[in-house]
């Protein structure tokens, strides 16, 4: 099984590939927020368990 750490980093790293792939600026913004959200939830769960 996947550890949330994981998971988000790898959710985080999908959505900025996402948003280079982003045809609009629109859905670029949206991944781009869905990114800097993953990765901020991936430090959040490196500061909880230190």
């Amino acid at each position: 099984m996947e550890s949330n750490e994981r998971y988000y980093r790898r959710r985080a790293v999908e959505e900025r590939m996402a948003a280079q792939r982003a045809i609009t600026e629109q859905a670029r913004e949206w991944h781009a927020k869905l990114a800097a959200d993953f990765a901020e939830r991936a430090q959040g769960v490196i500061a909880a368990s230190a």
